[in-house]
């Protein structure tokens, strides 16, 4: 079995979390410059047993896809699916991920000045996403 990337895409900054390779529990690995995402993610790839790439589909409140999901996230899914035909490339509703990973990082203790990284939260928030992704496919 191998791991689950989850994707927190942004324009600037993009958060990555994995799974553990028993795909039980999602953890952050790291924050990358949007622009380096898909070399980094051929690297991960070429050197860990990757079953599935998640990312985190920016919605409105009302359900309906954003403008950000039509115009960069989409195009970002599409180049994966081409890149990696032989993942899994899914999706998975990103909503309110920011709002919950600085609550979990003012829970856990961590320091204001590292909460207003937006690193931090880019990385705490795919975790939170594809943690949520875990729990949908375990049903």
């Amino acid at each position: 079995m191998g791991r689950i990337i989850g994707i927190d895409f942004g324009l600037k900054r993009t958060g990555i979390a994995v799974t553990d390779p028993l795909q039980m529990i999602a953890s952050g690995l790291e924050t990358v410059a949007t622009k380096d995402v898909e070399k980094w993610l051929e690297r991960y790839v070429g050197s860990e047993t990757v079953d599935c790439i998640v990312v985190g589909c920016p919605v409105m409140i009302d359900g309906s896809q954003s403008n950000t999901f039509t115009i960069f996230v989409l195009p970002f899914i599409n180049r994966l699916k081409k890149k990696f035909p032989n993942l899994i490339i899914d999706t998975f509703d990103e909503r309110f991920t920011s709002i919950l990973a600085v609550r979990a990082m003012v829970e856990a203790g961590i320091k204001k000045k590292a909460r207003r990284q937006k690193a931090n939260i880019d990385k705490m928030s795919a975790t939170i996403m594809l943690q949520g992704y875990l729990e949908t496919i375990k049903k």
